[in-house]
């Protein structure tokens, strides 16, 4: 069994208040959540589920993320 680490986006939702999970480098990763803690749960379970039905090819496609990187500009 080979480990994998991911980087989420989370972002949160101003109206109602729900957290947005999403895993960039895996199509299909992402979920919403209440909380922070039930939102890693759920990101843990979906990317487990997308990783089950991937072949060995495609596992060993998934693109490597770099990182984020914040831009700024005023408007």
């Amino acid at each position: 069994m080979k480990n994998y680490q991911f980087t989420a986006q989370i972002e949160r939702d101003a109206e109602t208040g729900m957290y947005t999970g999403i895993i960039p480098n895996v199509y299909g990763a992402h979920t919403q959540a209440k909380t922070l803690d039930e939102l890693q749960v759920r990101l843990k379970e979906v990317l487990e589920l997308c990783m089950e039905e991937m072949t060995d090819e495609e596992l060993k496609a998934i693109p490597e993320l770099i990182g984020f990187q914040q831009v700024s500009i005023a408007v």
